[in-house]
């Protein structure tokens, strides 16, 4: 393919610099995810200008404008520090009738927001835990239909945000403390799912109509003492030291029979489709001992650094890092959005 003029569009104080000299380990992390995709579509040889956004679409019309990209590359995950609005921007770009990596606006609205999300899944009797959602400001009342443990969290965050030990509740006075908590620290609604004791899977699937999807990969818990639930709390997702103190990793999970692996991949192919997405996406998944496979939920563009899940998944199927951003500039290019039917 020919060289390409892509604008990156990056959290505010994100855009990284041209190279990593001088630069520590503390800061890189503030950005290696835009780092590694700025530098690695330098090296394939395209021209790129990445750009820092908060709380203003002005710099996005004056960078289309300028450095007429063929393509902008979304790694913007908020607006104006809200984490539902990046579906706002995609569909400004749409509006622009620029082309964009990642997921469509109808399919980021989806997926972001977990109650919803998990409404259509069982509308398509997809297999997800049943939860009930709890609205800031009401009294917490436990349906019939959930029994304990719950897993509590927060309708719209991610990235394990709000999510601790703490999270998995065994009674009713537990549940309402959860859910207050969670209702002060992030002002939205709350929702409850049946917790499921079992493997902990992730599973990237890329494509706009045909899909493909990556090897499952698996959150290995190391050393935890048994009286700790095994969730991907943030101490287990993000805290290094605790990484290493307790053995967490993750890795491409084993002793998985083909049928089995099959059973994933239609799966998380048929979620992609219900919610509507598009570019690319990490389906979480847990698995029980008797081999029932529930979808907790569908993540839109996911972490993409190199080194992480999804490239290391896409890695073992000989994907290597630069063919993976090729390809999801490819599919960004092929995606067919309202504006191209006119």
């Amino acid at each position: 393919m020919s060289p390409l003029r892509i604008l990156v569009l990056v959290r505010d104080g994100h855009v990284p610099p041209l190279t990593l000299e001088g630069v520590s380990e503390k800061d890189l992390d503030n950005w290696k995810a835009e780092f590694d995709v700025c530098d690695t579509l330098r090296h394939l040889g395209h021209e790129v200008l990445p750009l820092g956004v908060y709380d203003d679409l002005a710099p996005i019309r004056a960078s289309l404008a300028e450095f007429q990209p063929n393509i902008t590359f979304m790694m913007l995950e908020e607006f104006h520090g809200v984490v539902t609005y990046d579906f706002a921007v995609i569909s400004y770009l749409e509006l622009m009738q620029q082309p964009y990596t990642g997921c469509n606006p109808r399919g980021l609205l989806l997926s972001k927001d977990k109650a919803l999300s998990k409404k259509v899944l069982t509308y398509h009797r997809i297999p997800t835990p049943r939860f009930a959602v709890f609205p800031a400001g009401r009294t917490v009342h436990r349906p019939k239909k959930l029994s304990f443990p719950l897993f509590v969290k927060s309708v719209i965050e991610d990235a394990s945000f709000g999510i601790a030990q703490a999270s998995i509740v065994h009674d009713d006075e537990a549940l309402a403390e959860r859910v207050r908590f969670l209702h002060e620290k992030t002002k939205d609604d709350v929702i409850a799912e049946q917790y499921i004791e079992g493997r902990e899977l992730y599973v990237g699937v890329i494509g706009n109509q045909r899909l493909q999807t990556f090897p499952a990969w698996e959150m290995d818990f190391g050393i935890l003492p048994d009286d700790i639930a095994k969730i991907a709390t943030r101490q287990v997702k993000w805290n290094h030291k605790y990484q290493e103190k307790h053995g967490i990793t993750t890795r491409e999970a084993k002793d998985l029979d083909a049928v089995t692996k099959q059973k994933i991949s239609k799966l998380c192919k048929r979620v992609y489709r219900a919610l509507h997405m598009s570019g690319y996406a990490r389906m979480d998944l847990r698995m029980t001992d008797s081999g029932e496979i529930f979808v907790i939920e569908a993540n839109a563009n996911p972490n993409i650094e190199y080194g992480e899940d999804f490239a290391e998944s896409a890695e073992t199927i000989g994907v290597t890092y630069e063919m993976l951003l090729q390809k999801i500039l490819n599919h960004g290019l092929r995606y067919k959005a309202a504006w191209m039917t006119v």
